[in-house]
């Protein structure tokens, strides 16, 4: 009870049902179950290098802008999106 006697008004939320409880923890399961296997292949020492190499690639297409060369700079940037959509998409 409050200082002038009346009840303080109650929390405003909704529990979650065990339904819902169930859902998110097997969602939480599936996720870790795709890192485990993502650690587990072969060529994950390759796919972490790949956001080393776009950074690169970013910097030589910029060098390649600079100095006149979009031609190089626009083949650069297409490769560094190739490799990222193979990264989102192998992950």
């Amino acid at each position: 009870m409050s200082e002038s006697g009346s009840p303080k008004s109650k929390r405003k939320y909704n529990r979650r049902s065990d339904e819902q409880r169930i859902a998110e923890l097997e969602t939480q399961i599936s996720q870790i179950k795709d890192r485990v296997e993502a650690k587990k292949r072969r060529d994950s020492a390759v796919l972490k290098e790949i956001p080393k190499m776009q950074r690169g690639l970013k910097r030589f297409a910029d060098l390649a802008e600079k100095h006149g060369r979009e031609d190089v700079a626009n083949s650069a940037s297409a490769f560094s999106a190739g490799l990222e959509r193979y990264l989102t998409k192998d992950l």
